[in-house]
């Protein structure tokens, strides 16, 4: 269990914080000194005096030390300050440039270092970091599954999409892999439920943000949860933990079938963008006085939609008639709106 608050925010912040998730069993502290932020003269982190925040909470408390390293200056300052475990981060992973430069950086060390999902969900960017930091003869690695930047709503921050950190758990199946439910829930309500769910997949284990105060945050004060709130958790976990059957024999049937579960997930979801995008049709049509039914549209379509089944290998009856029946419900919901 790794945990603490998603910034270092002052040394009394850290030390509070520190000594009470403490309590709860957790073997790693986290704190970014360093916040890579999407917009500018936003809160940043407070710089390499955390680094010195970091190594009190290890000489009070005994535990681990955790940060982000975003380029090889970080890198080079944190070895400097002796920080137990390196993270380089979604932003970073997603350039193989940054990566070379940290591998680099922290050539050879002996520190262990984690690396979280790019924010695309593209795994040969995330599998091709770790080649990076192995041909660096950097050996103590862990991956962290914060999930994925995708387009349109959710109800969380990042999509999990399970099944391509699954996937990345199958080809690299000697990487420990950690779950950051914070990070994919956004919001404080979803961070239990998506622990349970990376419990129960045979993650090795997670990184949870937590602060004592976490309404008052310098950054993502939505998703942190309070000390007393991991407590509850970490016991919750135990006992899930406990009673679920690691050598069942249906383990692999049982992930699978949780893979389909989430593709079916994500099929409704998509279908539902589709059908409100038709509509959205429909509607402008209706506004400019244009006719519904576009004859070789529809030919191009399936004509497209054809040409990927023939590529992924599913059967052209199947493909031809599921999109007959999705343009079939499209033009009934479109006839509506003009009705």
């Amino acid at each position: 269990m790794i945990a603490g608050p998603c910034s270092a925010e002052t040394q009394d912040q850290m030390l509070t914080i520190a000594h009470q998730v403490k309590q709860s069993g957790v073997e790693i502290f986290r704190a970014g000194v360093w916040k890579p932020r999407t917009r500018p003269n936003t809160f940043e982190g407070v710089g390499e005096e955390g680094l010195g925040w970091l190594n009190e909470v290890k000489r009070e408390t005994g535990m681990l030390t955790a940060t982000e390293i975003a380029t090889s200056g970080h890198a080079e300052l944190a070895l400097k300050h002796d920080i137990d475990v390196l993270w380089i981060g979604a932003r970073s992973t997603v350039s193989p440039f940054v990566v070379q430069e940290i591998a680099d950086a922290i050539r050879g060390t002996d520190k262990i270092v984690l690396v979280k999902n790019p924010v695309s969900p593209d795994l040969a960017l995330w599998t091709g970091a770790f080649e990076r930091l192995q041909q660096a003869n950097v050996v103590n690695l862990g991956a962290i599954h914060r999930g994925f930047t995708t387009y349109g709503s959710s109800v969380y921050r990042n999509q999990p999409n399970w099944p391509l950190a699954l996937d990345f758990k199958n080809q690299l199946p000697e990487i420990p892999l950690i779950c950051d439910p914070s990070h994919i829930a956004g919001v404080r309500d979803f961070v239990a439920p998506l622990a349970k769910e990376a419990l129960e997949l045979g993650y090795h284990g997670l990184m949870i943000e937590t602060h004592h105060t976490p309404d008052s945050a310098w950054s993502d004060a939505k998703q942190q949860i309070t000390p007393e709130t991991l407590s509850a958790l970490m016991t919750e976990l135990v006992d899930l933990y406990q009673s679920v059957d690691h050598t069942c024999p249906n383990k692999a049937l049982q992930k699978l079938r949780y893979k389909v579960d989430i593709f079916d997930q994500q099929l409704i979801n998509t279908l539902a963008l589709r059908m409100k995008t038709t509509n959205d049709i429909g509607m402008l049509k209706k506004q400019h006085g244009i006719e519904i039914l576009k004859a070789n549209r529809w030919e191009e379509v399936i004509h497209r939609m054809l040409a990927l089944a023939k590529e992924n290998g599913l059967p052209e009856s199947f493909i031809e008639n599921t999109f007959n029946m999705i343009h079939e419900e499209s033009l009934k919901q479109q006839l509506s709106l003009h009705n």
